[in-house]
Order: C-alpha cells, then structure tokens, then sequence
C-alpha cells in the first residue's frame, strides 16, 4: 500500500477510535442523553474529520519533500478514514441501549485499534504485545479522562 494513503488511515483511524470513545463516555457521563451522544459522534465524523484532514495536508505540505499529489492522498485517505470509521460507531446505539452502545463501542474501538496496532508492528517488525499494548494504553487514558471530566461537567453544571 502506498505510504502516503496509509499514513492517513493510521492516523484516521487512530484518531477517530480515540475521539470517538473519549466524546461518547464523557458525553454519556455527563448528560445520559442519546441524542447528544448520536450528534456528537456526527459532529466528530464531519468536522473533526475536515480538521484532522487539513491539518495532515499542512504537516504533509510542511516536508519540501513530499509531491504534491502524496500531500493530497494522505488529505483523502485521512478524511475518508477517519469519517467512516466514526460513522461505525452509531451502530450500535441504534439497537442498543445507551449503557450498553457505549460498551459496545468501547469493545470495538478497542479490536480495531489492536488491529492497526498489531499491523504496524508487523510491518516494523516490532513486538506486536508491545505495540498494542502501548497504544492501549494511551486510549484508557483518554477514556479515563473523559469519563472523569463527564463527571465534573454533569456535578458543575447541572
């Protein structure tokens, strides 16, 4: 696979496994309403893939190496990623009920980031146990901060 269009799956990926449970945690925390959890993760696919997207145009834009059209397919590959990969996330609050979606989509955030994180290593012929568990780790940070923050929010504001 060419380098470029998978440097913007990884980080598409990466990057809406992470906002995606830290955004749906520490919105149910915090207001226990569906709807805000279901507009969040809409809100996540389109604006926060559009800015995720032109900030690894400009990083890519940013190495005077990079031909123009790898600066561009890492651009898509982000977007398109990062969006669809968002979007799988409302499944399961679809036929769920809210409690259980986001254990759902905690479970499944967690096997594809595994996924990507087991193919990374193979590929730079690293531990796989090593890899996962690293980027395993930073994701229960982020969740554990959101789901605390959620709390915070819901005490302070309510």
């Amino acid at each position: 696979m060419n380098v470029s269009i998978l440097k913007g799956i990884s980080f598409g990926f990466t990057s809406s496994i992470i906002t995606a449970l830290g955004m749906m945690v520490g919105i149910y925390v915090s207001t226990g309403s569906q709807i805000a959890v279901i507009g969040s993760i809409f809100l996540i696919a389109v604006a926060d893939s559009l800015s995720d997207s032109l900030g690894i145009h400009i990083s890519e834009e940013s190495d005077k190496t990079k031909p123009h059209s790898q600066v561009w397919e890492s651009t898509f590959a982000t977007f398109l990623s990062k969006f669809f990969l968002t979007c799988t996330f409302l499944i399961p609050i679809f036929f769920l009920s809210l409690q259980d979606a986001i254990i759902a989509g905690s479970i499944w955030g967690i096997i594809i980031l595994s996924a990507l994180s087991y193919f990374i290593a193979k590929t730079k012929k690293e531990n796989p146990a090593q890899v996962i568990g690293e980027h395993l780790l930073i994701a229960t940070i982020v969740i554990i901060a959101s789901y605390f923050i959620g709390v915070w929010v819901a005490a302070t504001f309510n």
